[in-house]
């Protein structure tokens, strides 16, 4: 999709093209059917902007959830978007502190972080550096009313903060050859964006979730989110955005119907080693990533059964947000054989592996175990094998999830 061809899709015209492309069947042999038709009577490059919105609607509502209906979209500024409960959540800090502040976002992409400020009551500019990609920004903005909200084509490492109260970073971490993990390597570099941030009271940069502890500038604070036990990404908070906890984990409960919950330092000591008791516990990838397990091994009673690997055990049951818990049911060393045995014993007809702290192939054991192909997902009981170590030692538990409060 060109930039001719989306501006000509915002006409009336190109309105009535993308509604009809919208309401017909897109879906196998009917996108050609559809694009055929369509062409017959509009111009082939309309359509093909048309098709191409349907489809990555499509795509965004799991980012979107039903606002992607009426949104825009370029496939790279849709994988790189924020999805909108992150977005909200980034929100909702900014207008808590900020009240009635103006932002500056630097690389604001397709808007979404945009439009979850101004939907908080937030003014603020966009600066994008591609064309086609500001104009999208500029159709979201206008599609969802916000008239404080105004995006302008510019190089984010010449735009001016001079006249807003804060800023606002999403540094490109992708290139032809995928992910950037290194943050020298953004676009631009992490320190030139954070300079940027360092002339305004109050700045936020997003950031990788596998950004280094280390590359944390001091008086920061880092704040990793995880949707639905998935981290989704990281946001470096500056000034008087920043709190004076160092790092925390926010976890949000689902897209949909969004619940919020948030771990900061609480002093905890590094977490005891004991023995396996009677319930082990998963923490979240953001609490992982935020260096928070002791805190968590504090809210369940719990200890490491190995210093160097992130799984909880305790004796007692202590629901908590933070972590996910499985009640024991047997510790074996690790054997193929003997597991295949006793899963046969126990009637396991439906089998999930997990592991962390070990080399093993989820896959091949699967298989190995009996339960590749045909065999997977047949009936009878379920079982969650644990595969991890104890220092050198390899270990299999044999668990059963505790269903979530």
């Amino acid at each position: 999709m060109d930039i001719a061809s989306f501006r000509a899709l915002r006409t009336p015209s190109g309105q009535a093209v993308l509604a009809e492309a919208a309401a017909a069947d897109v879906g196998g042999d009917g996108l050609l059917a559809t694009a055929t038709r369509l062409r017959e009577r509009h111009d082939p490059a309309l359509v093909a902007a048309a098709l191409t919105q349907v489809r990555l609607r499509e795509r965004a509502r799991v980012k979107f959830g039903p606002d992607a209906d009426r949104m825009y979209f370029t496939q790279a500024g849709l994988e790189q978007s924020t999805r909108a409960s992150v977005a909200a959540h980034r929100a909702r800090r900014f207008a808590a502190h900020l009240d009635g502040a103006r932002v500056l976002e630097l690389g604001c992409g397709i808007g979404a972080d945009l439009l979850a400020r101004g939907r908080a009551g937030l003014a603020g500019e966009g600066v994008e550096l591609d064309p086609l990609t500001a104009d999208v920004a500029r159709a979201n903005v206008a599609a969802f009313g916000l008239g404080d909200a105004s995006v302008r084509v510019g190089d984010a490492t010449e735009a001016a903060p001079d006249g807003f109260d804060a800023v606002f970073a999403d540094p490109g971490r992708r290139t032809a050859r995928g992910r950037v993990f290194d943050p020298r390597s953004y676009e631009p570099p992490l320190d030139v964006v954070l300079d940027m941030a360092r002339k305004v009271p109050a700045a936020c940069v997003k950031v990788a979730p596998g950004i280094p502890h280390e590359a944390v500038p001091d008086g920061a604070e880092a704040e990793w989110v995880s949707v639905h036990g998935d981290v989704k990404e990281a946001a470096l908070w500056l000034g008087t955005l920043a709190g004076d906890v160092g790092r925390r984990a926010t976890l949000i409960s689902s897209d949909t119907d969004p619940k919020v919950w948030t771990l900061t330092p609480q002093g905890s000591d590094t977490p005891h080693v004991r023995p396996w008791g009677r319930y082990l516990y998963e923490p979240d990838g953001a609490v992982i990533r935020a260096h928070l397990v002791g805190e968590v091994a504090e809210l369940v009673g719990g200890g490491l059964a190995d210093p160097r690997i992130a799984y909880i055990t305790s004796d007692r049951l202590c629901p908590t947000p933070f972590a996910s818990a499985y009640e024991i049911e047997d510790v074996l060393p690790f054997s193929v054989k003997r597991l295949r045995a006793e899963l046969r014993r126990r009637e396991v007809g439906v089998l999930t592996v997990k592991k962390r702290g070990s080399a093993v192939d989820v896959d091949r054991l699967r298989r190995d175990l009996g339960f590749g192909g045909r065999r997977a997902g047949r009936g009878g009981a379920g079982s969650t094998l644990v595969v991890t170590r104890v220092g050198r030692d390899p270990v299999a538990l044999l668990t059963r999830p505790v269903p979530a409060p």
